[in-house]
Parts: structure tokens; sequence; C-alpha cells
């Protein structure tokens, strides 16, 4: 805080921040005449006329603006975007995540975002390595495989319970989020998509009403479009909407063995579209460049 006074003019002014608050007393008026000016554009902002036996006002911090239309704490509002980054693949494995740079990004401390972080390693979808940083954790073959097994199981225990469960009301959630899937898949915003796509099994099982359930879920399509964006090969198109609403139809039918039917069909869907098998890549580099070791019972050199 700086202050300047001039006495014969009976003129004070305080620079405050990005303020300078500008008093002139009035002695023959019986007021003060204070200017509130920003520092950084040069122009006043608010004048205030008060009685010379009033004290001056405080200027208070006003509350910064929150950076986006998200509700809760700042943690969870950084997790909340990573999660959605990692949904739509818009984050690819094995991306590093600077806690400065997202400190910068957000407009939060490193600890704020240590706990995000913290949150998404214990869902599986990031790593935290000592002393390096955290990354976007990179699914192995082995693990990909764990979690679609996994994936199976809860998806149908979840989809029995949405059967008994779920109410008119999700149902015509669930069906208005196949609707916006559908069309930001027709807009080409594959991104969005794909997040609608994990999202409605995460809103199914809510239907489910069981929070454990709902807990491995979260976890497990995460990880699920981590393994996608690794391990997708050949035709990336996408069709879940059209098996998202025949099993919305079947979930409203209460018709569970049909139900479970087409939900193990989705999975499979989603499956065949993955190459995991481990013998196309190796990390053994006589393997790799097996066909050039003839070459050197050859004359001539290796092109």
């Amino acid at each position: 805080m700086l202050l300047y006074t001039n006495n014969a003019n009976n003129v004070f002014s305080v620079v405050l921040g990005i303020f300078e608050i500008v008093c002139i007393r009035r002695p023959h008026h019986g007021a003060l005449r204070l200017t509130w000016t920003c520092v950084q554009c040069v122009h006043p902002v608010h004048t205030d006329f008060l009685p010379m036996n009033e004290p001056l006002p405080l200027l208070k911090k006003q509350p910064r603006a929150p950076k986006s239309g998200r509700t809760g704490t700042q943690d969870d509002i950084v997790y909340a975007h990573i999660f959605e980054a990692i949904l739509e693949q818009r984050l690819a494995p094995g991306t590093k995540l600077s806690e400065e740079a997202l400190g910068e990004i957000f407009g939060v401390s490193r600890t704020i975002i240590r706990r995000a972080l913290s949150r998404l390693a214990h869902e599986g979808v990031v790593l935290l390595r000592p002393n390096r940083g955290a990354v976007v954790a990179s699914p192995s073959v082995e693990e990909a495989r764990q979690v679609f097994f996994a994936r199976r199981l809860v998806e149908k225990a979840i989809t029995e319970l949405a059967v008994e469960h779920a109410t008119p009301e999700q149902l015509a959630e669930l069906r208005q989020m196949v609707s916006d899937e559908r069309d930001s898949f027709s807009k080409g915003d594959r991104g969005a998509g794909i997040r609608l796509s994990g999202e409605f099994h995460l809103q199914l099982a809510v239907a489910a009403k069981n929070a454990p359930l709902i807990s491995f879920q979260r976890s497990l399509v995460s990880q699920t479009s981590l393994i996608i964006a690794q391990y997708e090969s050949g035709n990336r198109s996408h069709c879940s909407y059209d098996e998202h609403t025949q099993l919305i139809d079947a979930i409203e039918a209460r018709d569970a063995k049909r139900a479970v039917q087409l939900m193990m069909h989705h999975m499979d869907h989603i499956d065949s579209k993955l190459n995991l098998d481990e013998d196309n890549a190796s990390d053994d580099l006589h393997a790799v460049f097996s066909h050039l070791m003839l070459s050197k019972k050859k004359p001539g050199r290796v092109v």
C-alpha cells in the first residue's frame, strides 16, 4: 500500500491493490469526496461523498468468479475436468500431468492439484510416480484384459439391478443421453460422443441403486476409455447408441434376461475393436529386428 498526501489542498491518495483511492477534504462543505480509480485502466470506477465525521469505508476484496459452470470444491472441479478429458480421450495415455502447468490452467495451488490427481490415481487412471510426477495411466495388455473381465461382471450386476429399480424418469434421462450421443457423433464431435457413451453406463449404475457398484463403474469406465485410446484398431466408427437404445427398451420391459444378453453383446462389440494381441509388439530389440539378423551372414550393407 502506498500513501501520497498534499496537505495544502487537503488531498491524499492511497494505492491499494489495483485501486487508487483519492480523498479530497472539503472543509466548507463538511464532506469528503472519495474517487476509486483502477490503476490498470486509469478510469474512475466509483465516487462517494461522505460526511467528515463518518469513518472511511473499507475496500473489500471481491470473491473471484469461478472459471466454469461446475460446482463443488476446487479439487472437485479440477478432478471433474481431468476425468472428462480422459473420457473424451483428449488426454492420451502416458501424458505427463505437471502440477505447475495444471495449477496455472485452473488458477489453484499445487495442493489442490495433488488432491485431484490422488483421487484419479485411486481410480486407476493416473499413475503417481515418486520424484517424477503424475502421468495418465497406460494400461498394459494384461491390465486391459483384467479391466474388461471386471467390467463384464459389474455391467451384468448393474443391468440386473437396473431392470429391478430403474424409474421412468431415469429411463427418460438415459434416452436423452443416447440422443445426445448420436448427435455428437453425427456432428463429428467424437470426443463428446465417447464421453456421453461412458456417462450412459455411469447413469445406468445410478439407476441400479447400488453405491459400491457406482464407485467401481466410475473407475472401470474411465480405465476403459484409456484402453480404447491405446489399443483400438481398424474402423473407429461407433454404433453404441443403437445398442444403448435396445438395452433401455429391454430394461423398460423388465426383461432381465434379454437386457443382460444385450449388455454382454455390447461388451463383445467394444472388445472386438481392440488389438490386445501381445505378439504384435515387443520390447525385445532382437525380436523386433530379427528379419535383419540374416543380413549379417550375407555380404552387403543393410538398407
